[in-house]
């Protein structure tokens, strides 16, 4: 391989399908970057065997010849050097030469034939969709995805389509987030379940653009088509949670209440909480407000703000971080909170439409808090 390209340019791309290097892997060749030049460019691939990256870098092609290049190095020697291009030639012994400005490196490669096998799925179906409508749907979810290993089929989110419309869930046994997007085009309705770190780097991926998203499926797999990036990335098997039967469908009381207002209001509840002092934060919807107090053992705080309520007063206990999670993400103005018993899940919804659907459950308070 012998290619010179734009620094700037080449560390973007590096940058782009470095998320899917392994850190740490048995495989040496998984913590590297699949060099394959072509007429005019060069193909950069990263894959960890859970989530794949394919990118290209406009290149001047000197002589074709795949290899394996470590992506860590690679990526602070072009941080580090100071010239506007970069070359990179490779000799039949695998040595790799790098000259940018007057800085000069060499050291080994990897055989290309060392690289895992890059999944090429044959997708059933393709649909698309706005980006910035991709990064709202993953942004209004992913917050509630778990961590646990527990059930790993919740350690990614559920991708629904059904009617026209496509529906994001997420949960991890603590809250479930919902969210939709109507009027989209596309062909059988279908569900299949996307693990949250391939959902990070979409939507990272994605930034500032506006084009659309092209998203196909496979039995094991879903591609997704972006400018610039294509990402492969293994689906999550498994019984996911049926979200519908989770969510209440009445419920005795209602406030429409300031989304930013009750945030800021939770956060200075909780400057008296830490690991060390942990308590749950107590809301009292009764007579137009909202009542937020916590009480340490030695410590506590007391707040209020106006809402629009009706139905029945009731005093309920929650995780702070999680109201905190679900305010911050809904992205309105205004939502409404719809409450039954202290025991029972609180739900946040928009005052108008069915874009999202949050659900916390709240935490049994003790007699003194």
């Amino acid at each position: 391989m012998n290619i010179i390209c734009s620094r700037n340019e080449l560390l973007s791309a590096i940058t782009g399908v470095g998320r899917a290097v392994s850190s740490k892997s048995p495989i040496p060749a998984m913590e590297g970057i699949l060099f394959q030049p072509e007429e005019n460019a060069v193909k950069l691939t990263a894959y960890d065997l859970e989530i794949g990256i394919i990118t290209y870098c406009p290149a001047e092609v000197f002589d074709t010849g795949d290899i394996v290049i470590n992506a860590r190095l690679l990526g602070e020697i072009l941080r580090k050097s100071e010239g506007d291009t970069v070359s990179i030639e490779t000799e039949p012994n695998l040595m790799v030469k790098i000259n940018s400005g007057l800085t000069k490196y060499s050291f080994m490669g990897l055989p290309a034939s060392d690289f895992p096998e890059f999944p090429v799925p044959d997708t059933d179906s393709t649909f698309t969709i706005p980006g910035p409508d991709v990064q709202e749907l993953i942004s209004k979810t992913i917050y509630a995805v778990s961590v646990s290993d527990q059930k790993p089929v919740h350690t990614g989110s559920k991708f629904i389509f059904e009617d026209g419309t496509l529906t994001v869930v997420s949960v991890d046994g603590h809250r479930l987030a919902v969210a939709r997007k109507h009027g989209l085009e596309y062909g059988e309705d279908k569900s299949f379940i996307i693990p949250a770190k391939t959902l990070q780097e979409v939507s990272r991926l994605i930034g500032d653009k506006t084009e659309n998203v092209r998203i196909g499926t496979a039995k094991r797999y879903a591609v997704f088509n972006l400018v610039g990036y294509t990402v492969v990335t293994r689906l999550l098997e498994g019984d996911f949670l049926d979200y519908k039967k989770s969510v209440p469908v009445a419920y005795k009381t209602s406030a429409v209440v300031d989304t930013s207002e009750l945030a800021d209001s939770v956060e200075r509840a909780a400057l008296i909480i830490s690991d060390r002092f942990k308590s749950p934060i107590k809301m009292k919807f009764d007579d137009g407000t909202i009542s937020i107090s916590c009480n340490t053992s030695t410590s506590s705080v007391y707040d209020e703000i106006s809402c629009s309520l009706e139905g029945d007063p009731i005093d309920i206990g929650f995780n702070y971080r999680y109201i905190l999670d679900a305010l911050r993400n809904s992205g309105v103005q205004k939502v409404i909170m719809r409450l039954n018993e202290p025991t029972m899940p609180m739900t946040i919804v928009p005052t108008e439409g069915d874009d999202f659907l949050f659900l916390v459950l709240p935490v049994r308070l003790r007699s003194n808090e």
